[in-house]
């Protein structure tokens, strides 16, 4: 290994963490043009700490830089007795890109899955990500599920 290269690590995400993973938050929703409310950060910062909530965040590191953040959520299905695993958010800092971040912090993600016996790690894209469904289709298979919305 060069002396200049660091190893990248993914841990959960600490209290401190707070304005590299913001920054990166903010980075995230402009990535999908959509700006949600102060308040909702501050919420969704709060739940990764909460032990009665099965929402997580992970982050990458290199030495105390963050590179990039994945954000996961266990819950229970209709279709399986284990609990299923929705992995929400994922996004690398563009300098950090090509150097399989992401799929370190997916493979963080399935193993944290694998240790709770989830029956399911599954997660959506845009179609328009063609980058991001490289590396999709590399990791995981492509069930061919179409989502829906409807407003509330």
């Amino acid at each position: 290994m060069h002396q200049n290269q660091h190893i990248v690590s993914v841990s959960p995400v600490q209290v401190q963490d707070y304005q590299q993973w913001l920054a990166y938050w903010l980075a995230y929703q402009e990535f999908y043009q959509v700006q949600l409310s102060e308040q909702t950060t501050l919420k969704t910062w709060a739940r990764f700490f909460d032990q009665n909530i099965k929402i997580h965040a992970a982050v990458a590191r290199e030495n105390h830089q963050i590179l990039g953040f994945v954000h996961y959520v266990f819950h229970d299905s209709t279709w399986a007795i284990n609990e299923y695993c929705y992995l929400e958010d994922l996004f690398v800092a563009p300098e950090a890109r090509g150097k399989q971040v992401a799929k370190q912090l997916i493979e963080y993600v399935q193993q944290q899955a694998q240790s709770r016996q989830c029956a399911r790690l599954y997660w959506h894209t845009q179609e328009s990500n063609l980058t991001a469904q490289r590396l999709y289709d590399w990791v995981a298979e492509k069930p061919g599920v179409i989502e829906y919305r409807m407003p509330l």
